[in-house]
Protein backbone atom coordinates (compact mmCIF):
# COMPACT_ATOMS: atom_id res chain seq x y z
CA UNK A 1 0.00 0.00 0.00
CA UNK A 2 1.44 3.35 -0.98
CA UNK A 3 -0.12 6.22 0.66
CA UNK A 4 -1.79 9.36 -1.00
CA UNK A 5 1.46 11.65 0.60
CA UNK A 6 4.02 9.72 -0.95
CA UNK A 7 3.13 12.34 -3.82
CA UNK A 8 4.64 15.62 -3.19
CA UNK A 9 5.46 18.62 -5.11
CA UNK A 10 8.61 18.51 -7.09
CA UNK A 11 10.23 21.13 -4.70
CA UNK A 12 10.47 18.75 -1.98
CA UNK A 13 13.82 16.60 -1.92
CA UNK A 14 15.14 14.91 0.56
CA UNK A 15 18.44 13.37 -1.33
CA UNK A 16 18.75 9.72 -0.20
CA UNK A 17 16.08 10.11 2.18
CA UNK A 18 12.94 10.48 0.00
CA UNK A 19 9.26 10.50 1.57
CA UNK A 20 8.37 8.49 -0.59
CA UNK A 21 10.51 5.44 -0.31
CA UNK A 22 9.88 5.16 3.67
CA UNK A 23 6.02 5.78 3.45
CA UNK A 24 5.66 1.86 1.66
CA UNK A 25 4.35 0.57 4.39
CA UNK A 26 3.98 -3.26 3.20
CA UNK A 27 6.57 -3.57 0.36
CA UNK A 28 9.94 -4.59 1.32
CA UNK A 29 12.46 -2.08 -0.20
CA UNK A 30 15.54 -4.31 0.59
CA UNK A 31 14.43 -7.45 -1.66
CA UNK A 32 17.23 -7.47 -3.80
CA UNK A 33 19.74 -6.86 -0.96
CA UNK A 34 18.95 -8.63 2.21
CA UNK A 35 15.25 -10.48 1.41
CA UNK A 36 12.14 -9.91 2.86
CA UNK A 37 10.44 -10.76 6.56
CA UNK A 38 7.38 -11.16 7.70
CA UNK A 39 5.42 -9.15 10.22
CA UNK A 40 5.48 -11.67 12.36
CA UNK A 41 9.15 -13.23 11.93
CA UNK A 42 11.84 -11.84 14.66
CA UNK A 43 13.40 -8.67 13.56
CA UNK A 44 16.71 -8.86 13.19
CA UNK A 45 19.79 -6.25 12.25
CA UNK A 46 19.97 -5.95 8.72
CA UNK A 47 24.10 -6.86 7.45
CA UNK A 48 26.43 -3.75 8.61
CA UNK A 49 27.36 -1.31 5.56
CA UNK A 50 29.98 0.72 6.89
CA UNK A 51 30.52 4.29 6.33
CA UNK A 52 34.27 5.64 5.89
CA UNK A 53 36.20 6.28 9.13
CA UNK A 54 35.93 10.25 9.72
CA UNK A 55 38.57 12.61 11.57
CA UNK A 56 35.41 14.82 13.23
CA UNK A 57 36.61 18.31 14.92
CA UNK A 58 34.78 18.73 18.42
CA UNK A 59 32.22 20.83 18.54
CA UNK A 60 32.62 24.19 21.19
CA UNK A 61 30.00 22.17 23.92
CA UNK A 62 32.19 18.97 23.80
CA UNK A 63 35.50 20.93 23.98
CA UNK A 64 34.12 22.80 26.99
CA UNK A 65 32.96 19.46 28.58
CA UNK A 66 35.99 17.73 27.93
CA UNK A 67 37.79 20.18 29.76
CA UNK A 68 35.21 20.01 32.48
CA UNK A 69 35.46 16.08 32.89
CA UNK A 70 39.03 15.90 32.40
CA UNK A 71 39.60 19.40 35.18
CA UNK A 72 37.47 21.08 36.31
CA UNK A 73 34.04 22.82 35.35
CA UNK A 74 35.33 25.94 36.85
CA UNK A 75 38.79 25.75 35.10
CA UNK A 76 38.70 28.89 32.80
CA UNK A 77 39.10 28.65 28.95
CA UNK A 78 39.99 31.97 27.29
CA UNK A 79 38.80 31.59 23.42
CA UNK A 80 36.39 32.18 20.90
CA UNK A 81 35.20 29.43 18.92
CA UNK A 82 34.17 29.34 15.22
CA UNK A 83 30.69 28.73 14.88
CA UNK A 84 30.14 25.36 12.83
CA UNK A 85 29.49 24.24 9.51
CA UNK A 86 25.89 22.60 8.81
CA UNK A 87 25.81 19.82 6.56
CA UNK A 88 23.14 17.50 5.25
CA UNK A 89 21.02 19.64 8.02
CA UNK A 90 23.63 18.42 11.22
CA UNK A 91 26.53 20.17 12.46
CA UNK A 92 27.57 17.10 14.04
CA UNK A 93 28.13 15.87 10.15
CA UNK A 94 29.83 19.31 9.28
CA UNK A 95 32.33 18.53 11.75
CA UNK A 96 34.21 15.95 9.71
CA UNK A 97 34.03 18.35 6.51
CA UNK A 98 34.77 21.95 8.21
CA UNK A 99 38.62 22.62 7.72
CA UNK A 100 40.77 24.43 10.84
CA UNK A 101 41.27 28.49 9.55
CA UNK A 102 44.30 30.69 11.06
CA UNK A 103 41.92 31.95 12.89
CA UNK A 104 40.62 28.29 14.52
CA UNK A 105 44.13 27.64 15.74
CA UNK A 106 45.16 31.09 17.21
CA UNK A 107 41.91 30.42 19.52
CA UNK A 108 43.06 26.82 20.19
CA UNK A 109 46.26 27.82 21.44
CA UNK A 110 44.79 30.54 23.86
CA UNK A 111 42.50 27.99 24.93
CA UNK A 112 45.05 25.62 25.31
CA UNK A 113 47.08 28.21 27.23
CA UNK A 114 44.49 29.54 30.03
CA UNK A 115 43.65 25.92 30.70
CA UNK A 116 47.06 25.01 31.17
CA UNK A 117 48.21 28.08 32.90
CA UNK A 118 44.87 27.69 35.30
CA UNK A 119 45.84 23.87 35.92
CA UNK A 120 49.59 24.66 37.14
CA UNK A 121 48.73 27.50 39.14
CA UNK A 122 48.85 28.05 42.59
CA UNK A 123 45.17 27.85 43.21
CA UNK A 124 44.94 24.72 41.42
CA UNK A 125 48.19 22.73 40.94
CA UNK A 126 47.48 20.95 44.38
CA UNK A 127 44.61 19.64 42.95
CA UNK A 128 45.17 19.06 39.41
CA UNK A 129 48.47 17.98 39.57
CA UNK A 130 49.30 14.47 40.30
CA UNK A 131 52.76 14.91 41.62
CA UNK A 132 55.01 17.17 44.05
CA UNK A 133 58.49 18.36 42.91
CA UNK A 134 61.31 17.89 44.49
CA UNK A 135 61.85 21.61 44.20
CA UNK A 136 60.06 24.08 41.74
CA UNK A 137 63.58 24.87 40.33
CA UNK A 138 64.92 21.69 39.62
CA UNK A 139 63.76 18.93 36.97
CA UNK A 140 61.81 16.22 38.23
CA UNK A 141 61.58 13.62 35.56
CA UNK A 142 59.29 11.10 38.03
CA UNK A 143 57.11 13.91 38.20
CA UNK A 144 56.88 14.61 34.72
CA UNK A 145 56.31 11.28 33.81
CA UNK A 146 53.84 10.79 36.26
CA UNK A 147 51.86 14.19 35.22
CA UNK A 148 52.20 13.03 31.13
CA UNK A 149 51.35 9.63 32.16
CA UNK A 150 48.08 11.12 33.92
CA UNK A 151 47.00 13.10 31.29
CA UNK A 152 47.72 12.18 28.15
CA UNK A 153 45.59 9.19 27.92
CA UNK A 154 42.65 11.22 28.82
CA UNK A 155 43.75 13.95 26.14
CA UNK A 156 44.10 11.22 23.44
CA UNK A 157 41.46 9.13 24.37
CA UNK A 158 43.37 5.72 23.96
CA UNK A 159 46.46 4.27 25.77
CA UNK A 160 50.08 5.64 24.88
CA UNK A 161 52.96 3.76 24.64
CA UNK A 162 56.53 4.71 26.32
CA UNK A 163 57.78 6.25 22.81
CA UNK A 164 54.76 8.10 22.30
CA UNK A 165 54.67 9.61 26.03
CA UNK A 166 58.45 10.33 26.12
CA UNK A 167 58.19 13.67 23.57
CA UNK A 168 55.74 14.89 26.01
CA UNK A 169 57.89 14.49 28.91
CA UNK A 170 61.56 16.19 27.08
CA UNK A 171 58.95 19.23 26.29
CA UNK A 172 59.03 19.56 30.22
CA UNK A 173 62.53 19.18 30.34
CA UNK A 174 62.76 22.37 27.69
CA UNK A 175 60.21 24.36 29.49
CA UNK A 176 61.96 24.21 32.57
CA UNK A 177 65.15 24.81 31.40
CA UNK A 178 64.19 27.23 29.48
CA UNK A 179 62.06 29.26 31.59
CA UNK A 180 63.55 27.76 35.22
CA UNK A 181 60.42 26.84 36.94
CA UNK A 182 58.86 23.07 37.24
CA UNK A 183 55.45 23.74 37.16
CA UNK A 184 56.01 26.09 33.78
CA UNK A 185 57.42 22.76 31.64
CA UNK A 186 54.30 20.96 32.73
CA UNK A 187 52.40 24.10 31.44
CA UNK A 188 54.16 23.59 28.00
CA UNK A 189 53.75 20.13 27.74
CA UNK A 190 50.00 20.34 28.74
CA UNK A 191 49.77 22.80 25.54
CA UNK A 192 51.60 20.23 23.62
CA UNK A 193 48.75 17.84 24.48
CA UNK A 194 45.86 20.04 23.90
CA UNK A 195 47.11 21.10 20.85
CA UNK A 196 47.46 17.71 19.39
CA UNK A 197 45.17 16.55 16.22
CA UNK A 198 44.73 13.73 18.61
CA UNK A 199 43.11 15.65 20.82
CA UNK A 200 41.69 18.39 19.02
CA UNK A 201 40.02 15.63 16.16
CA UNK A 202 38.09 12.68 17.08
CA UNK A 203 40.39 10.36 14.68
CA UNK A 204 38.83 7.22 13.90
CA UNK A 205 40.83 4.03 13.97
CA UNK A 206 40.22 0.48 12.28
CA UNK A 207 41.25 -2.72 12.24
CA UNK A 208 39.36 -5.66 9.91
CA UNK A 209 36.25 -7.12 10.98
CA UNK A 210 36.95 -10.74 12.04
CA UNK A 211 33.17 -11.57 11.45
CA UNK A 212 32.78 -10.12 8.12
CA UNK A 213 34.93 -10.63 5.48
CA UNK A 214 35.88 -7.51 3.29
CA UNK A 215 34.37 -5.01 6.17
CA UNK A 216 36.24 -3.04 8.75
CA UNK A 217 35.41 -1.49 12.25
CA UNK A 218 36.41 0.84 14.85
CA UNK A 219 38.95 -0.21 17.00
CA UNK A 220 38.91 0.10 20.90
CA UNK A 221 39.84 3.29 21.70
CA UNK A 222 37.91 4.31 18.50
CA UNK A 223 34.78 2.69 19.96
CA UNK A 224 34.82 4.17 22.66
CA UNK A 225 35.13 7.44 21.50
CA UNK A 226 32.07 7.61 19.23
CA UNK A 227 30.43 5.79 22.07
CA UNK A 228 30.42 8.80 24.69
CA UNK A 229 30.47 11.99 22.27
CA UNK A 230 27.02 10.01 21.22
CA UNK A 231 25.87 9.18 24.74
CA UNK A 232 27.39 12.31 26.87
CA UNK A 233 28.68 14.61 24.46
CA UNK A 234 31.95 14.68 26.33
CA UNK A 235 35.61 12.30 26.15
CA UNK A 236 35.49 8.64 27.56
CA UNK A 237 35.75 8.79 31.08
CA UNK A 238 38.07 6.33 33.01
CA UNK A 239 36.10 3.40 32.96
CA UNK A 240 35.35 3.52 29.55
CA UNK A 241 38.88 4.00 28.17
CA UNK A 242 39.75 1.00 31.15
CA UNK A 243 37.02 -1.12 29.08
CA UNK A 244 38.55 -0.13 25.53
CA UNK A 245 41.97 -1.07 26.36
CA UNK A 246 41.06 -4.75 28.29
CA UNK A 247 38.54 -5.48 25.11
CA UNK A 248 35.52 -5.48 26.19
CA UNK A 249 33.82 -2.75 23.94
CA UNK A 250 33.85 -5.98 21.18
CA UNK A 251 31.82 -8.37 23.40
CA UNK A 252 27.75 -7.56 23.76
CA UNK A 253 28.37 -7.83 27.45
CA UNK A 254 31.13 -6.11 27.96
CA UNK A 255 29.40 -3.22 25.32
CA UNK A 256 25.78 -3.59 26.66
CA UNK A 257 27.74 -2.83 30.78
CA UNK A 258 28.97 -0.01 29.30
CA UNK A 259 26.13 1.76 27.28
CA UNK A 260 23.50 1.37 30.31
CA UNK A 261 26.36 2.70 32.91
CA UNK A 262 26.17 5.72 30.32
CA UNK A 263 22.56 5.98 30.03
CA UNK A 264 22.02 5.73 34.01
CA UNK A 265 24.42 8.32 34.45
CA UNK A 266 23.34 12.28 34.85
CA UNK A 267 26.18 12.57 31.75
CA UNK A 268 23.57 11.27 29.43
CA UNK A 269 21.39 14.40 29.72
CA UNK A 270 24.00 16.57 27.70
CA UNK A 271 24.27 13.98 25.43
CA UNK A 272 20.28 14.23 24.70
CA UNK A 273 20.71 17.83 25.19
CA UNK A 274 23.64 18.49 22.65
CA UNK A 275 21.24 16.01 19.93
CA UNK A 276 18.12 18.09 19.98
CA UNK A 277 20.36 21.47 20.21
CA UNK A 278 21.57 20.46 17.09
CA UNK A 279 18.45 19.26 15.31
CA UNK A 280 16.63 22.18 16.60
CA UNK A 281 19.28 24.62 14.89
CA UNK A 282 20.03 26.30 17.71
CA UNK A 283 22.95 27.93 16.18
CA UNK A 284 20.54 30.33 14.80
CA UNK A 285 19.99 32.49 17.99
CA UNK A 286 24.02 33.69 17.52
CA UNK A 287 21.94 35.91 14.59
CA UNK A 288 18.72 36.32 15.66
CA UNK A 289 17.34 39.98 16.12
CA UNK A 290 13.77 41.39 17.27
CA UNK A 291 12.91 44.83 16.13
CA UNK A 292 12.66 46.22 19.86
CA UNK A 293 9.46 49.24 19.01
CA UNK A 294 7.43 46.15 17.80
CA UNK A 295 9.00 43.32 20.65
CA UNK A 296 10.25 44.95 23.44
CA UNK A 297 10.03 41.99 25.49
CA UNK A 298 12.93 40.43 23.54
CA UNK A 299 16.45 40.27 24.72
CA UNK A 300 19.44 38.13 24.78
CA UNK A 301 18.55 36.69 28.16
CA UNK A 302 15.05 35.90 26.81
CA UNK A 303 16.77 34.45 23.90
CA UNK A 304 18.58 32.23 25.77
CA UNK A 305 15.64 31.37 28.19
CA UNK A 306 13.80 30.14 25.19
CA UNK A 307 16.36 27.07 24.47
CA UNK A 308 16.80 26.27 27.67
CA UNK A 309 12.98 26.61 27.63
CA UNK A 310 12.71 23.67 24.97
CA UNK A 311 15.33 21.55 26.02
CA UNK A 312 14.31 21.37 29.78
CA UNK A 313 10.93 20.41 28.17
CA UNK A 314 12.58 17.25 26.01
CA UNK A 315 14.80 15.81 29.12
CA UNK A 316 12.31 16.24 31.64
CA UNK A 317 9.74 14.07 28.84
CA UNK A 318 12.08 12.03 27.46
CA UNK A 319 14.97 11.38 29.95
CA UNK A 320 12.65 12.56 33.32
CA UNK A 321 9.44 10.27 32.53
CA UNK A 322 10.92 8.42 29.70
CA UNK A 323 8.10 9.11 27.43
CA UNK A 324 6.75 8.68 23.76
CA UNK A 325 8.97 11.21 21.59
CA UNK A 326 5.87 12.17 19.84
CA UNK A 327 4.24 13.88 22.93
CA UNK A 328 6.90 16.25 22.62
CA UNK A 329 4.26 17.61 20.05
CA UNK A 330 1.01 17.54 22.35
CA UNK A 331 2.50 18.25 25.89
CA UNK A 332 1.16 21.07 28.00
CA UNK A 333 4.16 20.84 30.35
CA UNK A 334 7.01 23.78 29.97
CA UNK A 335 8.79 25.80 32.23
CA UNK A 336 9.19 29.06 32.58
CA UNK A 337 10.90 32.39 34.26
CA UNK A 338 10.06 35.56 34.90
CA UNK A 339 11.57 37.03 31.60
CA UNK A 340 9.41 33.90 29.55
CA UNK A 341 5.96 34.76 31.79
CA UNK A 342 5.99 38.38 30.25
CA UNK A 343 6.40 37.18 26.81
CA UNK A 344 3.79 33.94 27.43
CA UNK A 345 1.59 36.34 29.20
CA UNK A 346 1.55 33.78 32.07
CA UNK A 347 2.08 34.24 36.01
CA UNK A 348 5.30 32.81 37.26
CA UNK A 349 5.83 33.22 41.17
CA UNK A 350 9.38 32.19 41.19
CA UNK A 351 11.44 35.42 41.16
CA UNK A 352 14.87 33.90 39.91
CA UNK A 353 15.60 30.62 38.05
CA UNK A 354 12.98 27.97 35.98
CA UNK A 355 9.81 27.04 37.83
CA UNK A 356 7.75 23.86 36.30
CA UNK A 357 4.75 25.04 34.76
CA UNK A 358 1.91 23.97 32.33
CA UNK A 359 0.05 25.91 29.44
CA UNK A 360 -3.18 26.98 29.65
CA UNK A 361 -5.86 25.64 27.45
CA UNK A 362 -7.05 28.64 25.90
CA UNK A 363 -3.18 29.49 25.24
CA UNK A 364 -3.61 27.86 22.34
CA UNK A 365 0.02 26.54 23.22
CA UNK A 366 0.30 22.44 22.87
CA UNK A 367 3.92 21.05 22.07
CA UNK A 368 7.86 22.44 21.79
CA UNK A 369 6.72 23.96 18.59
CA UNK A 370 4.57 26.48 20.18
CA UNK A 371 6.69 27.84 22.13
CA UNK A 372 8.65 31.30 21.56
CA UNK A 373 12.35 28.85 21.16
CA UNK A 374 10.84 28.06 17.82
CA UNK A 375 8.06 30.76 16.84
CA UNK A 376 10.51 33.32 17.80
CA UNK A 377 13.52 31.95 16.47
CA UNK A 378 11.80 30.76 12.58
CA UNK A 379 10.39 34.77 11.96
CA UNK A 380 10.90 37.84 10.38
CA UNK A 381 12.59 40.55 12.76
CA UNK A 382 9.38 42.84 12.26
CA UNK A 383 6.75 39.89 11.69
CA UNK A 384 5.94 36.36 11.64
CA UNK A 385 6.35 34.26 8.79
CA UNK A 386 4.04 31.41 8.32
CA UNK A 387 6.34 30.28 5.12
CA UNK A 388 9.56 30.09 7.59
CA UNK A 389 7.60 28.09 9.87
CA UNK A 390 6.00 25.64 7.50
CA UNK A 391 9.72 24.92 6.27
CA UNK A 392 11.01 24.68 9.46
CA UNK A 393 8.44 21.82 10.43
CA UNK A 394 8.79 20.30 7.51
CA UNK A 395 12.65 20.16 7.60
CA UNK A 396 13.69 19.82 11.22
CA UNK A 397 10.71 17.62 12.45
CA UNK A 398 10.04 15.93 8.78
CA UNK A 399 13.12 15.56 7.22
CA UNK A 400 11.62 17.03 4.01
CA UNK A 401 14.18 19.86 2.58
CA UNK A 402 12.20 22.50 0.72
CA UNK A 403 14.25 24.67 -1.62
CA UNK A 404 15.52 28.30 -1.20
CA UNK A 405 12.88 30.88 -3.17
CA UNK A 406 14.38 31.82 -7.00
CA UNK A 407 16.05 34.77 -7.07
CA UNK A 408 13.49 36.60 -9.32
CA UNK A 409 10.87 35.98 -6.89
CA UNK A 410 8.93 39.60 -5.83
CA UNK A 411 8.35 39.89 -2.05
CA UNK A 412 6.82 42.86 -2.01
CA UNK A 413 3.61 41.61 -1.30
CA UNK A 414 4.32 39.76 1.79
CA UNK A 415 6.58 42.36 3.17
CA UNK A 416 3.57 45.09 3.88
CA UNK A 417 2.85 44.20 7.59
CA UNK A 418 0.68 46.56 7.75
CA UNK A 419 -1.48 46.58 4.81
CA UNK A 420 -4.93 47.66 5.33
CA UNK A 421 -6.25 45.81 1.76
CA UNK A 422 -4.29 42.76 2.85
CA UNK A 423 -4.46 42.82 6.85
CA UNK A 424 -3.38 39.00 7.58
CA UNK A 425 -0.60 37.32 6.29
CA UNK A 426 -2.99 34.41 4.33
CA UNK A 427 -4.11 37.29 2.16
CA UNK A 428 -0.83 38.37 1.76
CA UNK A 429 0.60 34.77 0.81
CA UNK A 430 -2.91 34.10 -0.67
CA UNK A 431 -1.46 36.31 -3.60
CA UNK A 432 2.29 35.67 -3.43
CA UNK A 433 0.70 32.24 -3.87
CA UNK A 434 -0.50 33.16 -7.67
CA UNK A 435 2.89 33.31 -8.40
CA UNK A 436 3.54 30.56 -10.58
CA UNK A 437 7.60 29.93 -9.41
CA UNK A 438 6.54 30.06 -5.65
CA UNK A 439 2.95 28.17 -5.63
CA UNK A 440 4.59 24.83 -5.18
CA UNK A 441 6.40 24.99 -2.53
CA UNK A 442 4.19 27.15 -0.66
CA UNK A 443 1.42 24.87 -0.30
CA UNK A 444 3.44 22.56 1.81
CA UNK A 445 4.62 25.14 3.68
CA UNK A 446 2.06 27.72 4.48
CA UNK A 447 -0.96 25.39 5.76
CA UNK A 448 1.45 24.70 8.41
CA UNK A 449 2.67 27.79 9.48
CA UNK A 450 -0.46 29.80 9.12
CA UNK A 451 -1.72 27.70 11.86
CA UNK A 452 0.67 28.79 13.94
CA UNK A 453 -0.32 32.71 13.30
CA UNK A 454 -2.27 32.96 16.82
CA UNK A 455 1.46 33.64 17.46
CA UNK A 456 3.40 37.14 16.55
CA UNK A 457 6.81 37.36 15.40
CA UNK A 458 8.23 36.85 19.35
CA UNK A 459 5.80 34.05 19.84
CA UNK A 460 3.11 35.76 22.32
CA UNK A 461 -0.52 34.75 21.42
CA UNK A 462 -2.97 36.67 19.22
CA UNK A 463 -6.35 36.62 17.49
CA UNK A 464 -6.18 39.76 15.48
CA UNK A 465 -3.55 41.48 12.89
CA UNK A 466 -4.24 44.46 11.79
CA UNK A 467 -7.77 45.06 13.23
CA UNK A 468 -8.48 41.48 11.19
CA UNK A 469 -9.32 38.14 12.66
CA UNK A 470 -6.83 35.66 11.94
CA UNK A 471 -7.75 32.61 10.25
CA UNK A 472 -5.49 30.01 11.82
CA UNK A 473 -7.10 26.68 9.90
CA UNK A 474 -4.51 23.96 8.41
CA UNK A 475 -3.66 21.37 6.90
CA UNK A 476 -0.59 18.66 6.90
CA UNK A 477 -0.21 15.56 4.15
CA UNK A 478 -4.42 15.74 3.96
CA UNK A 479 -4.98 15.91 7.73
CA UNK A 480 -6.68 19.40 7.92
CA UNK A 481 -7.23 21.21 11.55
CA UNK A 482 -8.50 24.63 12.81
CA UNK A 483 -5.94 25.06 15.91
CA UNK A 484 -2.33 25.09 16.54
CA UNK A 485 -3.45 21.96 18.81
CA UNK A 486 -4.50 19.91 16.06
CA UNK A 487 -1.18 20.63 14.23
CA UNK A 488 0.31 19.21 17.44
CA UNK A 489 -1.82 16.03 16.91
CA UNK A 490 -0.99 15.81 13.32
CA UNK A 491 2.55 15.77 13.89
CA UNK A 492 2.57 13.48 16.71
CA UNK A 493 0.26 11.19 14.66
CA UNK A 494 2.56 11.73 11.15
CA UNK A 495 4.51 8.57 10.14
CA UNK A 496 7.56 10.76 9.29
CA UNK A 497 7.66 12.48 12.58
CA UNK A 498 9.77 9.45 14.56
CA UNK A 499 11.27 8.34 11.34
CA UNK A 500 12.47 11.59 11.03
CA UNK A 501 14.18 11.32 14.24
CA UNK A 502 15.65 8.23 14.04
CA UNK A 503 17.73 9.07 11.56
CA UNK A 504 19.08 12.46 12.20
CA UNK A 505 20.02 10.59 15.37
CA UNK A 506 21.59 7.88 13.84
CA UNK A 507 23.47 10.06 11.22
CA UNK A 508 24.42 12.73 14.38
CA UNK A 509 25.96 9.62 15.91
CA UNK A 510 28.13 8.40 12.84
CA UNK A 511 28.86 11.99 11.54
CA UNK A 512 28.09 11.16 7.90
CA UNK A 513 25.24 11.22 5.82
CA UNK A 514 23.30 7.87 5.37
CA UNK A 515 23.87 6.21 1.69
CA UNK A 516 20.56 4.26 0.33
CA UNK A 517 22.42 0.45 1.17
CA UNK A 518 21.20 1.62 4.52
CA UNK A 519 18.17 2.20 3.85
CA UNK A 520 17.17 -1.54 5.82
CA UNK A 521 18.98 -0.17 8.84
CA UNK A 522 16.92 2.82 8.78
CA UNK A 523 13.81 0.70 9.00
CA UNK A 524 15.00 -1.88 11.21
CA UNK A 525 15.72 1.44 13.79
CA UNK A 526 12.03 2.94 13.07
CA UNK A 527 10.21 -0.80 13.91
CA UNK A 528 12.76 -1.08 17.12
CA UNK A 529 12.02 3.10 18.21
CA UNK A 530 7.75 1.58 17.37
CA UNK A 531 8.34 -1.34 19.77
CA UNK A 532 10.14 0.38 22.22
CA UNK A 533 6.77 2.91 22.38
CA UNK A 534 8.74 5.31 20.71
CA UNK A 535 11.33 5.87 23.79
CA UNK A 536 14.44 7.94 23.18
CA UNK A 537 16.98 6.32 25.45
CA UNK A 538 16.23 2.65 24.10
CA UNK A 539 16.67 4.32 20.75
CA UNK A 540 19.89 5.57 21.38
CA UNK A 541 20.81 2.10 23.26
CA UNK A 542 19.49 0.26 20.36
CA UNK A 543 21.82 2.82 18.15
CA UNK A 544 25.04 1.90 20.13
CA UNK A 545 24.76 -1.66 20.48
CA UNK A 546 23.89 -2.53 16.55
CA UNK A 547 26.99 -3.64 14.71
CA UNK A 548 26.15 -0.96 12.34
CA UNK A 549 27.02 1.74 14.91
CA UNK A 550 31.07 0.96 14.17
CA UNK A 551 30.89 -0.65 11.11
CA UNK A 552 33.58 0.92 8.57
CA UNK A 553 33.06 0.20 4.35
CA UNK A 554 36.73 2.21 3.95
CA UNK A 555 40.19 1.26 4.86
CA UNK A 556 42.22 4.66 5.35
CA UNK A 557 43.74 5.73 8.31
CA UNK A 558 44.31 8.38 10.11
CA UNK A 559 45.98 8.11 13.43
CA UNK A 560 49.53 7.35 12.53
CA UNK A 561 50.69 10.52 10.50
CA UNK A 562 48.92 12.81 13.43
CA UNK A 563 51.21 10.67 16.57
CA UNK A 564 52.94 13.57 18.99
CA UNK A 565 51.92 15.98 16.47
CA UNK A 566 51.34 19.68 17.70
CA UNK A 567 54.26 19.39 19.97
CA UNK A 568 56.43 22.04 18.17
CA UNK A 569 54.98 24.78 20.95
CA UNK A 570 56.98 28.05 21.11
CA UNK A 571 58.59 28.47 24.30
CA UNK A 572 58.07 32.22 26.05
CA UNK A 573 61.65 33.92 26.06
CA UNK A 574 62.78 33.73 29.82
CA UNK A 575 61.94 37.04 31.82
Amino acid sequence: MIVARSVLPSCMTRKIRLSVCFSIASICLAGALNGCNSADETLAEPTPVGGPPLMRRLTESQYRATIADIFSAEIPIAARFERGVRADGLLAIGTSEAGMSPFSIEQYDAAARSVASAVVSEQWRKQLVPCRPQSETVFDEGCATAFVEHYAPRLMRRTLSTQELQPYIELVRRGHRQLDNFYEGLKFALIGMMMSPEFLLRIENTEPDTEMPGLYQLDDFSRATRLSYFLTNSTPDSELLRAAAAGELKTREGLAGQVDRLIASPRFEDGVRAFFTDMLEFELFDDLAKDPVIYPAFNSQVAAEAQEQILLTITDQLIGRNADYRDLFITRDTYLTRDLGIVYRLPVATRKGWEKSEFPQDTGRAGIHTTIGFLALHSHPGRSSPTLRGKAIREVFLCQEVPDPPPNVNFSVVQEPTSTNMPTARDRLEEHRTQAACAGCHKIMDPLGLTLENFDGLGAYRTRENGAPIDSSGSLDGTEFNTAEGLAQALHDHPETPRCLVEKMYRFAVGRDTVWEERPYMDYLVKMFEAESYRVPELMRTIVLSRNFFAISGVRQYGGEFQNAGLNIPMEETP
